[in-house]
C-alpha cells in the first residue's frame, strides 16, 4: 500500500560546467521502464545535464553496464532504471539485493549513481512509483545522481578530498568489507 505521507525534496543543484549522465534501464516491463526514464530526462533536462540511455537484459546488468562505463566512458553521474516484481520463487529477493549492493558498492568507490531500481510487490505498485506524474521514482533518481555529481564537484573544488574512483577490484572490494581476503 503506497503512503499518503509528504516527502522533502532537495532543490535541483545549478551546475556552472556541463553534466553528463547515463541512464542505464532495464526494459523487462517496457511500460514501467519508459515511465522511469521520461521522469529522469525531465529532471535531467531541467538541470541542464545532457543523457546518453543503454538497455541492458534485465536489473541485474545494471551494475555491470554503469561499471563499464566508469571505466571508459566519460560520464559525471549514472541513473540506474528497472522494475523487479515479487514473484513466486526466491529470485525477486536475488535480483532485488544482488543490484542493489552492486550499485552502493559502485557508489562507494566514488561513482555518483541514483538508483531508480522498483522493487514490487504488483503492477499497480510500480505503475505509481514509475509515473512521472505520480511518485516520478525515475525523476528522484536522477535527481540523486545530480546531487552526487555536485557534492563531488564541490568538494573536489574547495580541495576537500572527494571520494574520486578508484581502482579497486568491486568483487574484492565486497570480501573486504565482509572480512574476507583474497589469496
Amino acid at each position: 500500500m503506497a503512503s499518503n505521507s509528504q516527502h522533502h525534496e532537495l532543490p535541483l543543484p545549478e551546475f556552472q560546467a556541463p553534466v553528463r549522465l547515463l541512464i542505464v534501464v532495464a526494459p523487462y516491463y517496457k511500460a514501467i521502464a519508459d515511465d522511469l526514464v521520461a521522469g529522469a530526462r525531465n529532471i535531467a533536462e531541467r538541470a541542464g545535464a545532457t543523457v546518453d540511455l543503454v538497455e541492458v537484459p534485465g536489473a541485474l546488468e545494471i551494475p555491470s553496464a554503469i561499471a563499464l562505463a566508469t571505466s571508459g566512458a566519460n560520464y559525471d553521474g549514472y541513473v540506474a532504471l528497472g522494475c523487479v516484481v515479487r514473484g513466486e520463487t526466491t529470485h525477486y529477493d536475488t535480483v532485488c539485493n544482488d543490484s542493489s549492493r552492486a550499485l552502493t558498492l559502485l557508489g562507494l568507490q566514488g561513482h555518483a549513481i541514483g538508483n531508480g531500481i522498483l522493487t514490487v510487490e504488483n503492477m499497480p505498485q510500480a505503475e505509481v512509483r514509475a509515473n512521472p506524474d505520480g511518485q516520478n521514482k525515475g525523476g528522484g533518481a536522477a535527481a540523486a545522481a545530480l546531487h552526487l555529481v555536485a557534492l563531488a564537484r564541490k568538494w573536489r573544488k574547495s580541495g576537500i578530498d572527494s571520494p574520486a574512483p578508484r581502482d579497486h577490484d568491486v568483487i574484492r572490494l565486497a570480501g573486504e568489507i565482509e572480512g574476507q581476503t583474497r589469496t
